[in-house]
């Protein structure tokens, strides 16, 4: 989801240079972790927002961009908190505080009572969860000492559902809450690694269902977008995909962030590919997932 905001901060993911962003904008790198749009993009264009959401910290960011909705996302930050500490990105709490900012600015252009209309008729919608479990669960191993699977993924709903009472609770009346897995290194043979996210996906949705009840003037959705992703993993030429199981950038195995760079090679169709890098889904696979998926949960907002 994030369209640029790590750019700002001192941190090594970053995908702000070659090849990442080759097929945006005149092949211009923004800071997107794709070969093109990303979500956050696909979702403002089909609300009739904008065709690009811009990340709240890019430093041309006009005062005319804040009233049709910015980007506060960070590239691998997570519930856990100690996922965005392991490598220096921004974490929800501190999302929230640039969003508290905004909201200040938001007011100095379009006044309080139209920043009050703002927000009560929001579209927020909140991603995360895949590099808690891939990254600091499995790969960093940190949490493996302290909790299991079950017990690591209560952590990571008691932290989401924190969040959402928090910014339901400060700052808005209708909210949207959205849960997605869309990483390249939760494939087919992650056997350990979907398991946990079915458990923790399980979890989080009768946790929000839970939450309509305890916060009835707001309204709270669970958006599944790891079942439709796992369809097209798993049935890729039905789709019209040749290659899923690498990336388009250099081997596809292991490049992402720095490792994705001016140096790699990068496949020479990567319409071919579900993946743009080893974690990561090409614009045309985003293009693919997102309109139909918001269209069918807009539908529970009306």
């Amino acid at each position: 989801m994030d369209t640029g905001n790590n750019n700002n901060i001192k941190t090594l993911i970053k995908c702000n240079f070659s090849p990442y962003g080759k097929d945006f904008e005149g092949g211009k790198p923004s800071g997107r972790f794709c070969n093109g749009k990303v979500p956050s993009d696909f979702i403002a264009e089909e609300l009739g927002l904008k065709e690009l959401l811009p990340a709240y910290l890019d430093p041309n960011l006009k005062p005319s961009d804040l009233p049709t909705g910015v980007c506060f996302a960070s590239g691998a930050s997570g519930y856990d908190p100690l996922t965005p500490k392991i490598v220096s990105v921004i974490s929800l709490s501190a999302q929230l505080e640039m969003f508290k900012e905004y909201i200040e600015k938001l007011k100095g252009i379009v006044g309080e009572e139209r920043t009050k209309f703002i927000l009560a008729n929001s579209l927020v919608l909140v991603v995360s969860g895949s590099d808690d479990i891939a990254n600091t669960y499995f790969i960093a191993r940190i949490r493996q000492l302290q909790y299991d699977i079950p017990a690591y993924t209560d952590l990571m709903l008691n932290s989401a559902s924190n969040f959402v009472k928090v910014y339901i609770y400060t700052y808005i009346y209708r909210f949207v809450r959205n849960r997605t897995l869309a990483g390249g290194i939760l494939r087919e043979c992650a056997q350990k690694y979907n398991e946990a996210s079915n458990l923790f996906n399980s979890k989080l949705s009768k946790r929000l269902h839970s939450l309509n009840r305890e916060l009835p003037d707001s309204r709270v959705v669970y958006i599944d977008v790891y079942t439709p992703l796992n369809d097209v993993i798993q049935n890729y030429q039905k789709y019209g995909y040749k290659v899923v199981d690498k990336g388009c950038c250099g081997t596809g195995n292991i490049e992402v962030s720095v490792l994705c760079n001016p140096l790699s090679p990068t496949c020479p169709d990567v319409s071919d590919y579900v993946f743009w890098d080893s974690y990561h889904p090409t614009e045309r696979t985003y293009k693919q997932l997102i309109p139909p998926i918001l269209q069918k949960y807009i539908q529970q907002l009306a």
